[in-house]
């Protein structure tokens, strides 16, 4: 029978760049120095978006859990604010690494990542760039931004040229950035306008939050171009892919395809959206799908034995 372990959660913070990070670290009580698997969201979303639901699951199998927030978001620093940069995510990702391996409270040589969405492709382009991690987790994840481009549609992708221009030109200046939503309603210029993206992004905000459902428009050239899954056939840990078959922002049929050339890849399909991962049943069912993953290739027991 597992053991349900209590934990403690942490307020952090880690230099990233030229600013820092904001995260929490879960700790199991009773695991001397446990294995740690990091989480980062996806498209302008912040850890409270209920990254801390995964975590605190993890942190009862005795796996230690950092969540954080990119730099230009939430509480996190970095000016201006919501500035979406692939780069500077990456090296969020690298910033959250080195955290968590210089803790002398955590076992450095068992370390995973844990991605979603936006953050599921991050997840694979970090673990082909770290052999040393053990194992990695990218879940809906985001794999190649011309299939996202095409499931958004071409006519909802030139309505947003105009606003693509007048933020490019703002940076050029050096003026504070023209924004575009996230989310919205179909038919409206957004990075994301399928049905289910407006009341699915909004479910995920804690009451009594406000979330800005808004980043800077330069960014959409660079997600177009952003091709993740490409980096899977080099990610030689184990990885685990956890596929909408119904997913409306990452097309599930190119997602598998990058899947199959990961050496040590496993699928997990869920018939749930993309936005349905994070509540309810499918929620359960992913979270004990995923523990059981990194149970299987951290070993926290083995942190737990005492001689």
């Amino acid at each position: 029978m597992s053991t349900v372990r209590s934990f403690i959660r942490h307020d952090i913070t880690f230099p990233s760049g030229d600013s820092r990070c904001a995260g929490w670290l879960y700790l199991p009580t009773g695991v001397p120095c446990p294995p740690v698997v990091v989480l980062g969201h996806g498209l302008g979303a912040t850890r409270e978006m209920r990254l801390d639901a995964f975590a605190e699951r993890f942190a009862q199998a005795g796996i230690a859990a950092v969540a954080f927030t990119y730099r230009h978001f939430g509480d996190s620093g970095g000016h201006p604010r919501q500035l979406l940069s692939i780069r500077r995510q990456l090296a969020d990702w690298d910033a959250a690494l080195a955290y968590v391996t210089g803790r002398p409270d955590l076992d450095r040589t068992r370390v995973a990542v844990w991605g979603s969405s936006f953050g599921g492709g991050h997840a694979i382009t970090v673990a082909s760039r770290h052999p040393e991690l053990r194992a990695a987790v990218a879940q809906c994840p985001f794999t190649d931004g011309l299939a996202s481009a095409l499931a958004l549609g071409p006519v909802a992708s030139l309505r947003m040229t105009p606003v693509l221009a007048r933020d490019l030109a703002a940076r050029v200046r050096g003026k504070a950035p023209v924004l575009v939503p996230i989310a919205a309603a179909p038919g409206s210029p957004a990075l994301m306008n399928a049905s289910d993206a407006l009341p699915g992004y909004q479910a995920l905000q804690p009451a009594g939050t406000s979330f800005r459902n808004e980043v800077a428009a330069r960014v959409i050239p660079t997600i177009a171009a952003y091709r993740p899954g490409r980096a899977a056939k080099k990610v030689t840990m184990p990885i685990l892919f956890c596929v909408s078959n119904t997913d409306s922002v990452t097309p599930p049929a190119q997602t598998l395809r990058y899947a199959r050339t990961a050496p040590r890849g496993e699928v997990k399909r869920y018939d749930a959206g993309h936005f349905d991962f994070y509540t309810g049943e499918t929620f359960e069912q992913l979270v004990r799908d995923q523990t059981e993953f990194l149970v299987r290739q951290l070993a926290p027991a083995a942190a737990a034995s005492t001689p």
